[in-house]
């Protein structure tokens, strides 16, 4: 999610001493909030549908509005640091950040929650690229690999603690907690942050904004996404509202297309999509974010509902993603330049490929160890994926093109996350539903193993009522591990194709653009 803003080489001199290291920290805690953010809520989910009264499916439209919000918010950080100044916007985007997500806290219902998480994504968008931006300023030229490393460790280190904590807050405390702890920690990021770089801004300075691109973006990427979150609920093409949102979304899109491309100061620049390498870059990374992302929500869902995991148990489960992730990332950055990046990408989409795979083998007597070696893994392919994919869609531009750039293959990669969540669990509920019907089918009294067990559970005290009930909530488990196990195994197969598509870019040469997009 970062793009990168320019700054006139020189503007401000490096940070020494203490200034340095307060700097540094400051920029990291509000990334590593931001970041935090968007893993946190997951292993939440199933304790956010029960209070708020919906279905887990809807749950997750919590994940989703954040995630759409903040891709539409990322092209616009370039012409906001340009009319406010990169530090008030930086500062401005934190308290923001504080007070949507106090309000999320204190939410009364679903539709107030995903309101207020939609608020939360929009002010989110500026806070990585310029904390990028300003731990660059703060280092000398020669530091500035280094700077980046840490840069990425702290947005890798977020994704292991983000399940640890939600599950731990979600059963000891409360899940509105997942959302207050972001107070203390934001008011003092931006205070630190205020005290030392509020003297080195350039300034505000009026520079036109193309409205018109901005409305049409909003129209379309939302008319989308509600449809893909409502279309199970709605029956699809047979509601009329879904329909009409199908038909608000691709004739906004057409007409979005077709302004930006005449438009003299787009919002979003679609002539960087002449470029092979971008074009495959960013669809690539996108797709594999999609199934990624849509994968990590998933879990979760499956680990508390069906596998009777707590929400502590489940960020257990999941919270060694990051590991091996930390280790190789600075070692995939420093060789990103030397290694052609095609190499290391193919890494990361077998890496990704086998992890499912091994999920794909999972069934409901799965314990934790085997559940968790494949999340170690996981973390592996992460080192591997970011950086490389990112040094393919940069490679070639001129400078003055990156954060153009980044800002659009950004938002097309965090907006594929957040329809893949959508996906994803639709598709997962589908299924179980299919498996569960099979299953049922051969639960009767012809089928012996079947009449044992009610026979069993009749002798021990149970009704011919709870018999069933208890029956069927075991069809229910075996139904959607299968559906899970569909999906993990679906997603494999992509992660193979996604090799051919990486291959059929053009070799990338110098090690510059890695630098551009950090390892978010």
């Amino acid at each position: 999610m970062s793009t990168s803003i320019a700054k006139p080489p020189g503007a401000f001199p490096p940070l020494t001493g203490s200034q340095l290291v307060m700097g540094t920290i400051a920029l990291s805690l509000a990334t590593f909030m931001n970041v935090l953010d968007s893993s946190i809520a997951n292993v939440s989910i199933p304790a956010i549908s029960g209070d708020m009264g919906v279905s887990p499916a809807q749950g997750t439209w919590v994940i989703t509005s954040f995630g759409v919000a903040n891709a539409i918010s990322v092209p616009l950080t370039g012409w906001l640091t340009q009319r406010f100044g990169q530090v008030r916007l930086f500062i401005a985007s934190i308290l923001l950040f504080v007070i949507s997500s106090w309000l999320c806290g204190l939410a009364p219902n679903i539709g107030m929650l995903i309101a207020f998480r939609v608020l939360q994504g929009l002010v989110a968008g500026p806070m990585i690229p310029l904390s990028q931006t300003l731990l660059l300023s703060s280092y000398p030229p020669a530091m500035a690999g280094m700077a980046m490393a840490m840069w990425a460790m702290t947005v890798l280190v977020a994704p292991v603690v983000g399940p640890l904590l939600g599950g731990w807050i979600t059963d000891n405390i409360s899940w509105p907690w997942i959302f207050y702890i972001n107070i203390p920690v934001g008011l003092a990021a931006a205070a630190a942050a205020w005290s030392i770089y509020r003297k080195r801004d350039a300034g505000p300075k009026r520079v036109p904004l193309d409205y018109v691109g901005l409305g049409l973006l909003v129209l379309w990427v939302g008319a989308l996404q509600i449809m893909i979150d409502k279309g199970k609920e709605l029956d699809w093409f047979e509601s009329g509202e879904i329909i009409t949102l199908a038909v608000v979304a691709v004739v906004g899109f057409l007409v979005f297309l077709a302004w930006e491309l005449t438009e003299k100061n787009p919002i979003v620049d679609l002539r960087l999509f002449k470029g092979r390498n971008f074009t495959l870059g960013t669809v690539s990374l996108a797709v594999a974010y999609g199934l990624f992302f849509g994968n990590v929500v998933l879990m979760p869902l499956w680990l508390q509902q069906y596998m009777g995991y707590t929400a502590t148990w489940a960020g257990i489960a999941l919270a060694p993603v990051g590991l091996l992730a930390i280790v190789l990332s600075p070692w995939v950055g420093k060789n990103v330049g030397r290694i052609d990046p095609r190499r290391l990408s193919t890494v990361a989409f077998v890496g990704f490929a086998i992890v499912l795979w091994m999920r794909s083998q999972f069934n409901a007597q799965a314990d934790l160890m085997t559940i968790l070696v494949p999340t170690l893994l996981q973390g592996a392919a992460m080192a591997f994926f970011f950086i490389p994919l990112q040094a393919i869609v940069f490679s070639g531009l001129t400078p003055d093109r990156m954060p153009a750039a980044a800002g659009l293959s950004n938002f097309v990669r965090i907006t594929a996350g957040a329809m893949g969540t959508s996906i994803f669990t639709t598709a997962w509920e589908n299924r179980a539903v299919m498996h569960h019907a099979h299953l049922a089918e051969s639960v009767n009294r012809t089928n012996d193993a079947a009449t044992a067990v009610l026979g069993q559970l009749g002798a021990a005290g149970y009704s011919n009522d709870q018999a069933l009930a208890t029956i069927n909530r075991l069809v229910d488990q075996q139904a959607y591990t299968m559906a899970a196990t569909d999906v993990f195994y679906v997603s494999a197969v992509l992660f193979v194709l996604l090799i051919g598509m990486v291959w059929t870019t053009r070799p990338a040469r110098g090690s510059a653009a890695a630098d551009v997009g950090g390892a978010h």
